[in-house]
């Protein structure tokens, strides 16, 4: 029986959604968590039954699972669907495998992908958060990098610049997150490098900083590759934007492929809707086109290119993003303001941790964020 069953990883179940091949999901968690967040894809086809129905056995199932494709049984954590596994194994189910640490783990897989060349030197990577949406980057040149945004997970990022054979000086946040804890300060600690955060979201912060400011230029590299600040509020009070190579537009969470950033997360919606407004229609409209934009987040897998990528030329989400088409003043001040979707998962507790406040061990730090990122004013 134990030789028929195997754990899949993360990356394992990750690259299957990528190259599109079929795959049947048997969640296992309660109803809610399930309707709140769970794996997708368009060859995913998932399936929900608690694990309490299936205590007794799983015959009340077997008429609803596929004979003939792959079936990845998911719960919370992997107790539950290894047992689940087990007994449609012994059912004489073939192709059986069960999620590996569970939705925490789908939760916290970092997986790389090259976005693209820099002028004089060196590369951008982005780091796709698959299970929470969340974007992070790497900026590389001349034995040096820039890590922006990242994740707590940081020994994702020191592994990559072990194997690229560079040292992390820069640790960059764009804002003060409220989806997931940043790992900039214990990445910058860890690696020695300077830690960077817009110090209008970080008044209360309670650890010392290197400021995030317009006019300053951050170089990496001895190609000097430039790392330009912009000034960008909305989502947060210091939301700042950076301009890489001239090539790159990295918008934090003001500009999505498919939306745009809420302004609620502080309980600032009303105040900060002029400020959101002013950056995506005054500011963004004065730079180049051709900037490449890589924003913070995504939403459905809808926004990865066939690479598992996430970008979009500037001037042509003008053409198709919901969000940039709101002309009207008090249109525009209705979407950013009413009718959003849920707020993200314990986003206060994360904002105070974010700012040094709370210091949760790592398995609360992992129930905090649990869930999507729910950052963009469309769900």
């Amino acid at each position: 029986m134990t030789q028929q069953l195997r754990a899949a990883s993360a990356a394992e179940v990750y690259e299957r959604i990528l190259r599109k091949e079929p795959l049947f999901i048997l969640d296992v968690r309660n109803e809610d968590a399930y309707a709140d967040w769970r794996i997708e894809g368009e060859s995913v086809t998932s399936f929900n039954v608690p694990y309490f129905d299936l205590l007794d056995g799983v015959d009340s199932v077997l008429g609803k699972l596929p004979k003939d494709a792959p079936i990845l049984v998911v719960c919370a954590k992997e107790g539950s669907s290894k047992f689940v596994a087990e007994q449609l194994v012994e059912a004489g189910l073939h192709d059986i495998a069960y999620l590996a640490g569970g939705m925490q783990a789908w939760s916290e897989y970092l997986h790389p992908v090259k976005i693209g060349d820099l002028a004089s030197g060196g590369a951008i990577y982005q780091f796709v958060r698959v299970g929470k949406g969340c974007l992070s980057y790497a900026i590389v040149s001349n034995g040096e990098a820039a890590i922006v945004d990242p994740a707590r997970m940081t020994d994702v990022y020191v592994q990559f610049a072990k194997e690229q054979g560079v040292a992390i000086r820069y640790a960059i946040d764009t804002h003060l997150h409220a989806d997931h804890i940043s790992g900039g300060r214990r990445l910058a600690d860890a690696v020695g490098a300077t830690y960077f955060l817009p110090p209008k979201d970080a008044p209360e912060a309670t650890f010392v900083f290197t400021p995030l400011e317009e006019g300053n230029t951050i170089a990496v590299g001895h190609s000097v590759i430039e790392i330009k600040p912009v000034y960008s509020p909305g989502h947060t009070i210091g939301s700042t934007s950076l301009i890489v190579d001239q090539q790159y537009l990295l918008t934090g969470d003001i500009l999505f492929v498919a939306s745009i950033g809420r302004p609620d997360l502080a309980g600032k919606a009303g105040d900060w809707a002029p400020d959101l407004r002013k950056t995506l229609y005054q500011t963004y409209r004065q730079l180049s086109p051709e900037l490449r934009v890589l924003p913070a987040h995504y939403a459905t897998e809808a926004e990865l290119d066939s690479e598992g990528r996430v970008s979009a030329r500037l001037g042509d989400l003008y053409q198709v993003n919901p969000g940039l088409r709101l002309e009207d003043d008090a249109e525009f001040r209705k979407a950013v303001t009413e009718n959003l979707p849920p707020q993200p998962n314990a986003y206060q507790e994360i904002r105070l941790t974010n700012m040094g406040k709370l210091n949760p061990s790592d398995a609360e730090a992992s129930e905090m964020e649990i869930g999507p990122n729910r950052c963009a004013i469309h769900g």
